[in-house]
């Protein structure tokens, strides 16, 4: 089979994920859906089935595959599905040290910038309880966060994350491979982050820059993306993608726990401060391919 054909079927993948899925936001506020809670978490892990979704119709119905080849979907464990386990919460804590060197971020051991942006959300008595449990134990939020976080990341986070993985790690970097592997990250990355515009819009992620989150998004994801991709085929498993993604979202919130100041723009694993911290793993990544010819099959 020539290149052209696996590229003409991840561009039509891609077409019809994209449409589907700006679709169902649209169809939700059309049935008259409101953004807020609980419907918005149930429209936000929805939504995070569709690449799945879409994946399923194309293995099955177009292409007419057996489905765990296909979305390269092995349970077969090796060393890679720990390293996707232990990834993020190394990736939130180095965030968290470049956050202290952004401009206006400081170190805040009684979580002030936390009570500032969600104290709101508490009680009174709520809100003196957690001053008073901060100060007999200033880092036990750290520790449940973590602990917490790696569950999560492994359990209820990772079948969701599935729903994306199945999608980004399953069905389109099998079709662009051909392309190369950085080449490959790129569309992939930049797909992925489109992909999150309606979410993003309306103020998930980027509350406070909500069009501009859009950009900032996509080139996260971009640079997300050749992590997650090499230690996808490492482990040829898209469940290793699955539990990377789960304990990434179950943990970033490690990386502004103890800070103060910044934006949603600088702050945070999904700020400047997240995307230095990739940058950095980016090209400790591909000085490693370069140097010692490391394998991404």
């Amino acid at each position: 089979m020539t290149h052209s054909a696996p590229l003409k079927d991840a561009r039509h993948f891609i077409l019809t994920l994209l449409a589907v899925s700006y679709l169902f936001v649209l169809l939700y506020f059309l049935f008259g859906g409101q953004w807020q809670m609980p419907g918005a978490l149930i429209v936000a892990v929805a939504y995070m089935f569709l690449p799945l979704l879409v994946s399923l119709v194309f293995v099955r119905f177009v292409h007419r595959e057996p489905l765990r080849p296909a979305l390269r979907m092995s349970f077969r464990f090796n060393r890679w599905w720990l390293v996707a386990w232990v990834f993020p919460p190394v990736y939130a804590l180095l965030t968290f040290f470049i956050n202290l060197v952004m401009p206006g971020v400081s170190f805040a051991p009684g979580m002030e910038g936390m009570l500032e942006r969600y104290g709101s959300s508490l009680t009174g008595e709520q809100l003196v309880a957690m001053q008073e449990q901060l100060a007999s134990s200033p880092w036990m939020p750290v520790i449940l966060g973590l602990l917490g976080g790696m569950v999560a990341g492994i359990t209820v986070n990772a079948i969701a994350a599935f729903g994306e993985e199945a999608g980004w790690r399953g069905y389109l970097l099998r079709h662009l491979l051909p392309l190369g592997f950085w080449r490959a990250s790129l569309i992939i990355g930049t797909v992925w982050g489109l992909w999150h515009a309606p979410l993003i819009l309306l103020g998930h992620n980027y509350p406070q820059h909500p069009v501009l989150g859009v950009f900032m998004m996509t080139l996260w994801t971009i640079l997300l993306t050749p992590v997650l991709n090499y230690i996808t085929l490492r482990a040829k498993s898209v469940f290793a993608a699955a539990i990377f993604h789960g304990t990434l979202n179950g943990t970033l919130g490690l990386s502004i726990l103890y800070l103060r100041g910044g934006s949603d723009l600088t702050a945070g694993a999904t700020g400047v401060a997240g995307m230095l911290a990739l940058g950095i793993m980016n090209l400790l990544l591909w000085h490693g391919m370069k140097k010692h010819h490391l394998p991404v099959v």
